[in-house]
């Protein structure tokens, strides 16, 4: 469903990333790990188009996306869940989900069945966003995405701020999404949980995909994780 093969992107005059290559197959959960400042962030951000690869190549179902402007990629079915949520704090998260909405090639979901994933959002809807929790704006950013009909969710840093409870909640959701024929690629910190829910995995370091193979790898081996993931 994704390809990135061999991506060089910079901010400036400064190379984040050397030539970064990952996969993602219909209906997989990919995880994307590493230490701060490693590329995970601007790997999601050179998918979407908001920092443009200036060497490789980007594809989603075939075609050729590197160059496509962020709000035509949208439109192909790749959502985002951001790190920072960015919700529109003034709106309400009816209105907020309603500027979320289209239609792609991909299923599509309904404000009901949001609910039914996330039964406290039904008492959210009339709420200002800015009197929300961090695990609250949480589930009007990933119901947000979810409402644009996506083949693929890129999540970046779905965890970030949340209490544990909400962290296993986040990730029952992805396994949910899973279910339901969804791809998602998880930018995350902690990697234990993203690599429970996950198929496979990538560590990245400075800009460079140093590893590379199953999930269950990892977890069933403490010593290669600590050295990779440093847990």
């Amino acid at each position: 469903m994704l390809h990135v093969d061999h991506i060089e992107t910079f901010y400036g005059e400064t190379q984040a990333l050397f030539g970064t290559t990952l996969k993602v197959a219909p209906g997989e959960v990919v995880s994307l790990l590493g230490p701060n400042g490693a590329g995970k962030t601007t790997t999601l951000r050179s998918i979407l188009g908001l920092s443009q690869p200036r060497a490789g190549r980007v594809q989603f179902e075939g075609a050729d996306i590197t160059h496509m402007p962020t709000h035509k990629i949208s439109r192909l079915g790749i959502g985002w869940v951001p790190d920072d949520r960015r919700v529109f704090p003034s709106l309400t998260g009816r209105r907020n989900l309603a500027l979320g909405t289209r239609r792609t090639r991909f299923r599509r979901w309904s404000q009901n069945e949001m609910i039914e994933v996330f039964p406290a959002l039904e008492h959210l809807l009339g709420r200002e966003c800015e009197n929300m929790s961090g695990g609250e704006l949480q589930m009007v950013a990933i119901s947000r995405a979810l409402l644009g009909s996506p083949g693929l969710i890129l999540f970046d840093e779905p965890s970030q701020g949340l209490a544990p409870k909400i962290v296993q909640d986040v990730m029952r959701t992805v396994l949910r999404l899973k279910d339901e024929g969804i791809a998602c690629l998880i930018v995350e910190q902690h990697a234990l949980a993203a690599l429970e829910v996950s198929d496979r995995v990538y560590v990245m370091d400075r800009g460079r995909i140093i590893h590379e193979g199953a999930a269950q790898e990892l977890l069933d081996n403490a010593p290669l994780r600590r050295r990779l993931v440093g847990m």
